[in-house]
């Protein structure tokens, strides 16, 4: 039976390891923070309780400067450690992009020849990068990332399929008018939302 408190007292002491002293999980952010723990440690009677399904990703969307990627980031070393892992920000991938190309698309979408799977990745900032430019040609690379991770998620072979995060300050009607309905189907159908309420305060001050 899994202890969420002396996890949650783990977790914050990982925290101030990893970025600094100041680093602390504030009581408010537990029921997020244990729906979390639930879900990276495969608890299926408190997912099911909370739920959450086990076979679809996270979207954890709240307000700038909430704790989102420091608890996306604290999570990896909750899942299995032969399951690979990343978190990587949208930006990152859209400048990405500008140098390589549209194998970046691929890079993130489909396991390479030597690769038996991508791994689960966590795209942050999801909506800070913008619809970029390579040779001429525009393309929104996160959605399209998106809508190809979406065709891996629906593979009929369970271990072949790819598990994606997201954390985003976006509401459900801002990510439709950035990446078109489609996407938004998909994030709903392949997601589990979790979300920390408007008015929480910025951890960054």
């Amino acid at each position: 039976m899994i202890n969420y408190q002396k996890t949650t007292n783990w977790l914050e002491s990982k925290g101030k390891q990893l970025f600094g002293n100041h680093f602390k999980i504030y009581e408010e952010d537990k029921t997020i923070i244990y729906k979390l723990i639930a879900y990276s440690l495969q608890d299926k009677k408190m997912v099911k309780r909370v739920n959450i399904n086990l076979e679809k990703g996270i979207l954890l969307s709240g307000p700038i400067g909430c704790g989102k990627t420091t608890l996306m980031t604290l999570m990896k070393y909750l899942v299995p450690k032969d399951q690979k892992y990343y978190v990587k920000s949208c930006r990152d991938v859209s400048f990405e992009f500008i140098k390589e190309g549209y194998d970046v698309i691929q890079k993130y979408s489909k396991p390479r020849l030597h690769q038996k799977k991508v791994g689960t990745i966590c795209f942050d900032d999801l909506g800070t990068e913008s619809n970029l430019k390579y040779f001429g040609n525009e393309c929104n690379v996160i959605g399209e990332i998106l809508l190809s991770r979406y065709d891996s998620f629906c593979h009929p072979q369970q271990n072949l399929r790819v598990l994606t995060h997201l954390t985003t300050n976006l509401s459900a009607s801002e990510i439709e008018q950035y990446y078109g309905n489609r996407i938004r189907s998909r994030l709903r159908e392949s997601f589990n939302l979790i979300a920390f309420p408007n008015h929480t305060k910025d951890k960054r001050k």
